[in-house]
């Protein structure tokens, strides 16, 4: 439901703001439409080498042409990963590996999905966990060794994720039974928002997982006194396709949803908390980028906070680290 006549009132001055990435190499997954795609722009506009993470389709194929259009100097790559498929997420660290042998400085962990039907990824696993957060997981740890070395080189590299305001409700505890391989057994196809329907207890699941692997990546890297850091961001109520898959799929009623878009702001101004966690100087592991804190902050400039300690708990980050490692059948350690 991307809308270019919402206008975006903080977004200009915003990006005046961000520093050049002349030299920096910037990974990002959902790329095509929304806020991923104004993140991929604003990276090749700051300078930035910049390989662009989509699942094959016309629609990626189209938007990475526009961009090569408009950027015909840039180093842009695209890279196919599709994050239902850890056989494709596997393949596409591989491709990275070969194309960035200077190391990532940013990887950007912005694709995501929202509730969708409750059906199993071909590994099992629901398929909203998987895309939003258990394949990003995977990729995290296969560019682990390229972010250290970019943070080796320059200083540091960061790791971003892209949360929600939905990470509160309708729980903000997360369950062992989302990360594991229970993909269409979990609670069926109920499309409430507000009373707690099936789809958004498992997005809410997805977004606070996102949360808590930050929590426990930022833990972990001040632990070991890494220059990697860890951020996380969320959105507010940003018009993008997003919420028009939603409603396609089942997820969002065709009523009430363009009633409810009449709040959001532009897809621009969604994507500054995202950037911010990017680009922003002086940003720090374990901060928070949005347009505030609470489940009603929907729009506005991107303003930082701490990660909370709903996730940022050591039985929270017990729980992600272990269950996203038995998911991808491997040990990440750091």
């Amino acid at each position: 439901m991307s809308d270019t006549s919402i206008p975006s009132v903080h977004f200009p001055a915003f990006k005046e703001s961000l520093p050049s990435q002349e030299g920096k190499t910037v990974v990002i997954t959902g790329t095509t439409s929304g806020t991923g795609s104004i993140a991929a722009r604003t990276s090749l506009e700051l300078g930035a080498k910049v390989l662009l993470l989509n699942r094959a389709s016309s629609r990626s194929a189209d938007s990475f042409q526009k961009l090569s259009e408009a950027f015909p100097s840039a180093a842009l790559h695209a890279v196919e990963c599709d994050l239902q498929s850890f056989t494709s997420v596997r393949k596409a660290v591989e491709e990275v590996h070969s194309i960035c042998p200077e190391g990532v400085h940013v990887l950007s962990c912005n694709a995501g999905v929202m509730a969708l039907k409750d059906m199993a990824t071909e590994d099992g696993f629901d398929v909203q966990m998987q895309t939003n957060h258990l394949s990003h997981f995977l990729l995290v740890k296969g560019l682990m060794p390229l972010l250290e070395k970019a943070a080796e080189a320059s200083g540091e590299a960061r790791v971003v994720h892209h949360s929600s305001v939905a990470r509160m409700f309708p729980s903000k505890k997360l369950q062992a039974k989302y990360l594991e391989k229970n993909g269409g057994n979990l609670g069926g196809n109920g499309a409430s928002m507000f009373f707690g329907g099936a789809r958004w207890k498992r997005y809410n699941q997805s977004k606070l997982a996102n949360c808590a692997l930050t929590a426990a990546l930022h833990r972990k890297f001040e632990a070991r006194g890494s220059k990697v850091k860890a951020l996380v961001a969320h959105p507010g109520l940003a018009k993008t396709s997003l919420q028009t898959t939603s409603m396609e799929h089942g997820g969002m009623g065709r009523f009430f949803t363009p009633l409810f878009m009449k709040m959001a702001q532009s897809m621009e101004d969604g994507s500054m908390g995202l950037i911010s966690c990017m680009f922003k100087a002086g940003a720090q592991s374990g901060e928070f980028y949005g347009p505030g804190k609470g489940s009603a902050a929907m729009k506005g400039k991107a303003i930082m906070f701490p990660i909370e300690k709903f996730y940022d708990n050591p039985k929270t980050i017990e729980l992600i680290w272990d269950k996203s490692c038995e998911a991808i059948g491997e040990n990440f350690d750091l």
